[in-house]
């Protein structure tokens, strides 16, 4: 377990490293932390289709390292994305100039904060394995509608996620929670507590999914604390799995992809 314990230190100052990066960056080119989160949902909903999660799904083209085919200037990436390229299969979209620059702070983060090497990427069927055994993964999440509601549903996960951040994600799994997957906990005014995965909140309700996959609808009004959790109820996989085991992991979550 020695050299497991000493690939997931590096990992883990690899992680540290790169979200600093990240947030140095961002606030040197007048882009938020929000507005990469922003841009990279808008991407992964809306573009992976053709440029793939890594950003390199097209030939000549590598969004994730910063090399585009036509356009350098961020307004003029904004403008190909807002109005596509005439003869080709990049059509125009329905972006306002907002969320296209929100995309291209998400395109140039990645660049920025590229991994210095290659994420191990291993057998998928022996990932899919340990992902149904040893890691008991669908204890908390689902894939194609098998396993717990309680996460995220991974089905489609490869084709949004890249490998680093499937790595991170197993290695880290609270250096970086989108806000569409953060928990919370409300303790109500008769002392009960409830936690779960946060669903929706307005000004007079919170939804929250808890642990037993319950939709639960929580009065405001009856709510006596209320708070957003920063630390993710999933385990580090850091000495849970052998760097072999996190590679085959690695390859099954990548495999997960849109089937077209």
């Amino acid at each position: 377990m020695r050299r497991s314990t000493s690939i997931a230190a590096v990992m883990t100052l690899a992680a540290a490293t790169l979200l600093v990066a990240e947030v140095a960056w961002a606030q040197g080119h007048g882009f938020t932390p929000q507005d990469i989160e922003s841009g990279g949902l808008l991407y992964q909903a809306n573009c992976t289709g053709c440029h793939g999660p890594e950003g390199d799904g097209v030939a000549g083209v590598n969004l994730g390292s910063g090399r585009f085919r036509r356009g350098t200037a961020d307004e003029e990436i904004a403008r190909i994305i807002i109005g596509g390229v005439p003869g080709t299969a990049m059509p125009p979209s329905t972006f306002s100039e907002a969320q296209a620059m929100w995309i291209v702070a998400y395109l140039r983060s990645l660049a920025d904060a590229a991994p210095s090497g290659p994420v191990a990427v291993g057998d998928r069927a022996r990932g899919k394995a340990l992902f149904e055994g040893k890691g008991q993964c669908l204890m908390c999440h689902s894939v194609a509608g098998v396993g717990s509601r309680v996460a995220p549903v991974l089905t489609e996960i490869g084709s949004m996620r890249r490998t680093v951040e499937l790595q991170r994600s197993l290695l880290e799994p609270s250096a970086e929670i989108r806000t569409d997957n953060r928990f919370a906990r409300a303790v109500l005014r008769d002392g009960t507590t409830t936690t779960g995965r946060l669903m929706n909140q307005d000004t007079f309700t919170v939804q929250l999914l808890d642990m037993k996959e319950r939709l639960v609808l929580l009065d405001r009004a009856n709510v006596r604390e209320f708070t957003v959790l920063n630390e993710s109820p999933m385990p580090s996989y850091k000495d849970r799995l052998t760097p072999t085991e996190l590679a085959d992991v690695v390859g099954y979550l990548a495999g997960l992809r849109v089937r077209r």
